[in-house]
């Protein structure tokens, strides 16, 4: 299936780009398209609302731990006739240099940008803004801007006279609505799964778009995306028959790493340590996921079917952030209160003690681990406030941050348990 593709980006992080996005794929879809989205740069939560708006998967596409030939082959097997994209940040935000940010996938992929932009607290100036966005050297194509948080009718008239100066079309006017505010906690908004009577939320969000965004315009502007064969990231699947954890506390795995597993040969089989549920004896590998362990740490502490079937699991055990933290021995939640986790790992983590690690990783692995060879490098990134407030493990990683600096070793290796804060992408 041929599919026609824009990005959604923003000035900066918090103008309403989700919201927006999961509007205008909604909207879309009820024209009777078949929409699918994505999300450029690393981000778990953002693809859950696209896929909830969409009933499509939504793809991850991350310029930074990507190489073009990947993000071509993943947005060009996407089976969908629209692809309605969701930038990172402001538009021209990366590592140094700005690799991986959102223009620089939208250049990549010769895909055109949608500006959304915020009027709050400004007025005129948003379309010198817009222009300035437009113009900025080595810039992608900008088709348009979707002004959001109009206070009223007059505040609207004073934008129109701005973009009027310039030659940005403005395809939209979004009114200040609290239909528009989703739920959020500390990584970002809740999870698309955790958000109650989201699809009437999202209907509702569609209702504000259509009437204030000329979405003929929007799917006019929209371009071919490009024929590529799909390139294999090359992450081994860490077993044949692979256990992964999959609910409320454990949800942050990108799709393409399931799908390149899955056409590598290795079976997928989704347990919940939540519903008490150990991961299935006949896999020979068990993946641990990132989520929100620390939000349910006394539940999965009194799981005990859960905890002695990962205790006792003969075969390879990875835990990636929250999974982790829950291998090791405790976790300290946000009242100072300390549960027991399974012990797998001699390390014990607190979200009580609260400091933000955040940035692209390179991680030079010291041995085999279940995904990777002795001294391979992979690449990934880390989010999270969890500390670690004690680890006698043998280091797992000699990790840089996305410029290249040293930034230490990481994670932890037990026998045949190994697990990082570190989220694989590549």
């Amino acid at each position: 299936m041929s599919a026609r593709a824009l990005i959604v980006a923003a000035a900066r992080s918090g103008s309403g780009k989700t919201v927006i996005t999961i509007g205008l794929q909604r909207a879309l879809r009820r024209q009777g398209l078949v929409v699918a989205g994505a999300k450029l740069g690393p981000d778990y939560i953002d693809p859950g609302f696209h896929a909830a708006a969409t009933g499509m998967p939504s793809v991850a596409l991350d310029g930074f731990a990507m190489s073009p030939a990947t993000m071509r082959g993943l947005a060009a097997h996407i089976a969908a006739d629209t692809l309605v994209a969701e930038g990172t940040m402001g538009l021209f935000d990366g590592v140094a240099g700005g690799q991986g940010a959102t223009a620089d996938v939208a250049r990549t992929l010769n895909w055109p940008v949608l500006l959304v932009l915020d009027a709050g607290g400004s007025a005129q100036t948003v379309a010198a803004l817009a222009h300035g966005l437009a113009t900025y050297p080595g810039g992608p194509t900008v088709i348009g801007a979707i002004v959001n948080r109009v206070a009223s009718d007059r505040h609207g008239r004073m934008i129109a006279a701005g973009f009027a100066q310039i030659a940005i079309p403005l395809l939209g006017m979004i009114p200040a609505d609290a239909r528009l505010a989703l739920p959020s906690r500390h990584l970002g908004l809740v999870q698309a799964g955790e958000t109650g009577a989201l699809d009437d939320r999202i209907d509702a969000i569609a209702d504000v778009v259509a009437a204030h965004v000329d979405l003929a315009a929007v799917r006019a502007a929209m371009v071919p995306v490009t024929e590529a064969p799909l390139a294999t990231i090359s992450l081994r699947p860490p077993g044949q028959r692979i256990a992964v954890a999959r609910d409320a506390a454990f949800g942050f795995l990108y799709p393409h790493l399931l799908d390149q597993w899955r056409r590598s040969g290795a079976e997928i089989a989704f347990f919940s340590p939540l519903a008490d549920q150990p991961p299935p004896a006949d896999c020979d590998a068990c993946w641990l996921p990132g989520g929100y362990p620390e939000l349910h740490a006394a539940r999965l502490a009194a799981n005990r079917a859960f905890l002695g079937g990962l205790r006792g699991f003969a075969g390879a055990v990875h835990g990636e952030c929250g999974g982790y933290m829950v291998l090791g021995d405790a976790i300290e939640d946000a009242d100072g209160v300390s549960h027991a986790m399974a012990g797998l790992l001699p390390i014990e983590t607190s979200f009580g003690r609260r400091k933000l690690h955040l940035g692209y990783r390179r991680a030079r692995w010291r041995g085999a681990v279940p995904f990777a060879s002795d001294a391979e490098t992979s690449i990934g990134h880390e989010f999270h406030y969890a500390t670690i407030t004690r680890d006698d493990g043998e280091p797992l990683a000699d990790m840089t941050d996305g410029e290249g600096r040293a930034i230490g070793s990481a994670g932890s290796r037990r026998g045949r348990v190994t697990g990082t804060f570190f989220h694989l992408i590549a």
